[in-house]
């Protein structure tokens, strides 16, 4: 079987893929409910028909995805992935990649699941491999896997099986492998389609859960930019109970470290700021030539400025469509207002009485993110 054919998915952009997943998990709901009011619009008024019952193989992907989005922590984000993505085949498995191994975290439908946390993928054969290699879903027979792996665990009846690469920034932290146990079942587009809406889903919750986090490491505070280029190991504390001198693994990976966006813009430095404050000032936006800051003050407006990046960054995610047609119709601030009024509060509630108060950060990132820099992007409504 010709299975490791280059697919045409491997010259796309990861990045375009990426962006493409994130847009669908969000707009599913959205499509949905606009289909079905559309055809009840287009009835004749008095009609008394039954109801409109959407596609049932759209309506589990959309069950899936909103599964994935409820979770909040990683546990409960992978759990997620496994429990629902069982949807669309009968046997799933999530393998963590460290350190060029691939090692079991969690199964379901196995006759043992709890045999995939101490088993270890032969990164060599073919599947495991075509899927490191091209960053792309490797389907194939199970003969083309680990033969290890097809006697611990049986083959699929129609032997036909799917290794996926869950991918973190521009790293593949684990494979998921699936296939359709004796049932056969396999649906490879929509298993394709959830794993990449988890890998966008775990970013977002773990951005989430460092914005509010009151306490920064050291390197955090004195190069929040550096950091960028060193995403970190999101699986740092997970390892297979014989293969690799770590800590034992518990029910929970460890948590995703948090970086700050490649595109973040640098953070201008005040003219007048102590010396004793300058490691801290350094990270400060620009002030008043006259204005000097302490380092807790300086660091404020740090954390300030950053939590309002990524609230915007997470209106614009979530409404990438209404973004590109609010930025043409230069009124971003009236289609976005539920959920800008919302991030604004947030805002507030954390920063309002602090010194970076005065700073406005929240609504200059709107007009920078959101608008371009172009205030009158945000409509006549807005008040910068």
């Amino acid at each position: 079987m010709a299975s490791h054919k280059k697919s045409p998915k491997a010259n796309i952009d990861h990045a375009v893929e990426q962006a493409v997943a994130q847009a669908m998990a969000t707009a599913l709901p959205q499509i949905q409910a606009e289909v079905l009011r559309g055809v009840q619009d287009a009835m004749p008024d008095g009609t008394d028909s039954a109801p409109v019952v959407a596609d049932a193989a759209g309506e589990q992907l959309l069950r899936a995805v909103t599964a994935v989005h409820t979770g909040t922590t990683q546990k409960e984000i992978l759990k997620a992935l496994l429990e629902s993505g069982s949807a669309f085949c009968e046997r799933i498995a999530l393998f963590v990649v460290k350190n060029g191994a691939a090692s079991g975290w969690q199964g379901r439908g196995f006759a043992d699941d709890e045999a995939i946390r101490d088993f270890a993928l032969d990164m060599n054969c073919g599947p495991v491999a075509h899927a490191m290699q091209h960053r792309v879903s490797a389907p194939a027979n199970i003969a083309e896997m680990d033969r290890r792996f097809a006697d611990r665990f049986d083959r699929p009846a129609n032997e036909q099986m799917l290794v996926i690469p869950l991918r973190l920034k521009e790293k593949i932290a684990a494979l998921v492998y699936a296939d359709g146990g004796a049932s056969g079942t396999l649906d490879a587009a929509s298993l394709e389609l959830l794993v990449m809406v988890t890998g966008a889903w775990l970013e977002v919750a773990s951005s989430r859960k460092q914005s509010l986090k009151e306490d920064t490491d050291s390197t955090d505070r004195q190069a929040p930019v550096a950091l960028a280029s060193n995403h970190q190991d999101p699986f740092a504390g997970h390892a297979p109970k014989h293969s690799w001198p770590m800590t034992p693994p518990g029910d929970e990976a460890a948590p995703i470290q948090t970086v700050v966006p490649a595109n973040e813009p640098p953070v201008e430095v005040p003219a007048a700021a102590h010396a004793v404050a300058s490691s801290a000032a350094a990270a400060a936006p620009a002030m008043e030539a006259s204005v000097e800051l302490s380092p807790a003050d300086a660091e404020t407006h740090r954390k300030a400025q950053r939590f309002a990046r990524l609230l915007v960054d997470e209106i614009k995610l979530y409404n990438q469509a209404k973004v590109a047609e609010g930025r043409k119709k230069r009124d971003l601030y009236d289609r976005l207002k539920e959920d800008i009024d919302k991030s604004r509060s947030t805002y507030d509630k954390r920063f309002g009485s602090t010194v970076a108060a005065s700073g406005g950060y929240f609504q200059k990132e709107l007009v920078r993110n959101l608008g371009e820099e172009e205030v009158s992007a945000m409509g006549p409504n807005f008040k910068p």
